[in-house]
């Protein structure tokens, strides 16, 4: 089966070395980027390509004709595009005689949309899955080949969910790319009455409002741990950002106001949150911060 690849981030990298070592796929041909400002998780494939000769080309946003006049080349059977942030056209989705294989880390048709691991924890829900389907003009939105739920652990963070969500796409790709392989693959169409949809974040999102719940913002922190940027909280007309957190289980004043730092240890401070809870804010730079101090 000749497959050409769309990708430019870690999971599309595990997605193309995947490909590779399966008997009876030959990956003709790669679109990736040569560097992405939009992407925490950027990865340039091409020096995946160079080892196994495989041709590529470097995506042009303003000029993705070029992108489709490439992979016209190759007389693809498949294209399978992992880590990519836009849709594809029309023209490319008709190009490969079997389709296009996406995919997004939710549990389809609910979450579509952008940031599927920030929100997962961010709100956090309990589960997620793995997910991978045909492409269609939608976001998202096409029939599934294969889908596995993935339990959330409260303290999981972006890079442990991502390592979890990647563990289980890899072999959910060796698992349909066998069955499209022997023709027995089977989709089914999505509920688009049930779908639901995530919206593109931006860095306001991952402002900690210390009147928060210490559940609400622990979600925060651990949603945006690397590779994402980071939850911030604002001291002193500057921005502080925080690796890790960790609620505290004893209780506390009502009558502190959120915000208040009540305890500091090296790199960690401790805030109240709202109602009678508190949080620790662990890996932080906090040289101007100081116990009996607002945030």
């Amino acid at each position: 089966m000749r497959v050409g690849f769309i990708g430019c981030v870690h999971s599309s990298r595990m997605a193309l070395e995947t490909l590779l070592s399966i008997e009876g796929i030959e990956v003709c041909a790669v679109v990736t980027k040569k560097n992405s400002a939009v992407n925490a998780d950027f990865c340039d494939l091409s020096s995946v390509c160079g080892d196994r000769n495989i041709p590529f080309h470097y995506e042009d946003s303003k000029n993705k004709t070029a992108s489709k006049a490439f992979l016209s080349n190759f007389d693809l059977d498949i294209i399978y595009c992992v880590g990519w942030s836009y849709l594809l056209d029309e023209e490319l989705l008709a190009m490969p005689k079997q389709g296009i294989i996406g995919f997004h880390p939710a549990k389809l048709p609910q979450n579509r949309g952008r940031h599927p691991i920030i929100w997962a924890l961010a709100l956090g829900l309990s589960e997620t899955a793995s997910t991978f389907f045909k492409m269609d003009s939608g976001a998202d939105s096409g029939p599934i080949i294969s889908q596995e739920p993935i339990k959330i652990d409260m303290d999981e963070n972006a890079q442990s969910l991502y390592d979890k969500i990647l563990h289980t796409a890899q072999q959910q790709i060796k698992d349909f790319t066998k069955s499209l392989l022997e023709g027995s693959a089977v989709f089914a169409e999505q509920d688009q009455q049930s779908a639901t949809y995530w919206r593109k974040r931006s860095r306001k999102d991952g402002l900690i409002d210390f009147r928060m719940s210490a559940e609400s913002i622990h979600n925060l922190v651990r949603a945006l741990a690397p590779p994402y940027p980071c939850a911030e909280f604002l001291c002193k007309e500057n921005l502080v950002q925080v690796r890790r957190s960790e609620i505290l289980q004893q209780t506390v004043p009502a009558n502190i106001e959120p915000g208040k730092v009540l305890e500091k240890r090296g790199n960690s401070i401790l805030v109240k949150a709202a109602g009678t809870q508190a949080i620790w804010l662990h890996d932080a730079v906090l040289e101007n911060i100081d116990v009996g101090d607002y945030l």
